[in-house]
């Protein structure tokens, strides 16, 4: 049986970009007004949640080949 790194960084980058993204809707206003009008925790949330969802998939692809 092989190990395949993409099932536990997936899964982390999946957690923390969830985390981060609901984190950044919590502060919403307040966060937002130090970086130019850009709620940057919401945004890189999504970033890497989408990321650790696509390595999660990639990872679930190359099991079933």
């Amino acid at each position: 049986m092989r190990f395949d790194i993409r099932w536990p960084l997936g899964a982390l980058f999946t957690l923390l970009g969830a985390l981060l993204a609901v984190y950044g809707g919590l502060v919403g206003e307040h966060g937002a007004a130090r970086s130019l009008d850009i709620n940057v925790d919401l945004w890189w949330g999504l970033v890497l949640a989408v990321f650790g969802i696509a390595t999660l998939l990639s990872a679930l692809r190359s099991r079933r080949s």
